[in-house]
């Protein structure tokens, strides 16, 4: 748990003195919103992102406990602390049950103890909200993993029962050109299980590798080396590369994930080629500057339609196509977030698609 990270404090009092001693007592440690008014203290709620509330109890148009309950049913997750110059037993019991204080900070107050009240709030807090995220996590994971065993089975099954029937086929046939046929039949489903096998492998490795590893890259030889393994793919000697990589100065980084981005874009871009075209153009575009580096792929394949393009990084959508898993644009996306970078695509269908990816280098 970082506590080091800002810590957004609101204090509501009716009494400004007692919100200039606040702020003037706290401002090194926190950063402090204050106000008299319990509708602008809603606002300020809603809009930034606090992390503990303060009210006093005995303000005009609502008491502390009111307005604690308040933020309490909008904001649950607020860390809340009731201050209070009066001793009212009453007071206690409806913040305990309606507005479910924190804690209680007697006027006037002394300032390590309410020191010792934020910090512990923020830490409770900070727990609460690492939890939700994990929650959610979790959440996610269960229905992927769910989804991706399904499809998983199927996707893995299908080209091995392609396989089989063909060689069942085979067994009679005595024409060649015809069993060249079915060899290339069998390229092909051997090619798409290896092609699925491999999404399967960067999944996992793009998952499990959650460590800040780095070091430095070089998009020249790891582009190379990318292309190399591609080199068997079907019709990959008639691509038209175009290769522009400028590179002055060391990019760190994880190479895992920045491999995996290059092999899943680059392998799509190689995969949905326009057949009808009599060029495949495919345009690498790499540029490493001020520790930051832009890539793009550009290709003119077959595109992607327009009310496609908001699911094409979902796992496993294919937008109808059957000669994709479904699983490499997620990773891609998956990766691009855990280096903390940006991805967008333009695509036209029949035209081609651009994807951009922009990636900070780690210190």
């Amino acid at each position: 748990m970082n506590i080091n990270l800002p810590i957004n404090v609101l204090y509501v009092d009716d009494e400004e003195h007692n919100l200039y001693s606040f702020k003037a007592n706290f401002r090194k440690h926190y950063n402090i919103y204050t106000t008299t008014d319990t509708t602008e203290a809603l606002d300020i709620v809603d809009k930034k992102n606090i992390s503990i509330v303060l009210a006093d109890q005995r303000m005009p148009i609502m008491t502390g406990v009111e307005f604690l309950e308040i933020i309490r049913n909008k904001h649950p997750e607020k860390i809340r602390i009731l201050i209070t110059g009066h001793t009212d037993i009453g007071a206690a019991i409806d913040a305990i049950n309606r507005g479910e204080v924190f804690r209680f900070i007697d006027k006037p107050w002394d300032a390590d103890y309410v020191k010792n009240a934020i910090t512990t709030g923020f830490e409770i807090f900070r727990t609460r909200e690492d939890l939700k995220k994990k929650n959610l996590d979790l959440q996610k994971a269960n229905e992927e993993l769910d989804h991706f065993i399904y499809s998983a089975s199927h996707d893995l099954r299908a080209p091995l029962m392609s396989i089989l029937g063909i060689v069942n086929l085979s067994e009679e046939e005595k024409e060649v050109e015809v069993l060249k046929q079915y060899f290339t039949l069998i390229q092909q489903s051997v090619l798409r299980l290896d092609s699925f096998v491999i999404n399967i492998i960067d999944y996992y490795r793009n998952t499990r590798n959650t460590s800040e590893f780095k070091e430095p890259i070089d998009f020249k030889k790891m582009t190379a080396e990318v292309l190399a393994t591609m080199r068997y793919l079907p019709n990959f000697d008639k691509i038209i590369l175009n290769s522009y990589i400028k590179q002055d100065e060391i990019f760190l980084s994880d190479p895992i994930k920045v491999r995996i981005i290059l092999n899943n874009l680059l392998s799509n871009a190689i995969k949905f080629q326009d057949h009808s075209k009599a060029d495949f153009n495919i345009n690498i575009q790499i540029e490493v500057l001020n520790k930051c580096c832009t890539l793009i792929i550009e290709d003119n394949g077959i595109g992607i339609a327009k009310n496609q393009l908001k699911n094409i990084f979902k796992m496993f959508y294919r937008g109808g196509l059957v000669n994709g898993s479904g699983v490499g644009l997620y990773i891609v996306e998956e990766a691009v977030q855990k280096l903390n970078g940006e991805v967008s695509v333009e695509s036209i269908e029949k035209v081609g698609t651009k994807f951009t990816i922009s990636l900070p280098g780690k210190n």
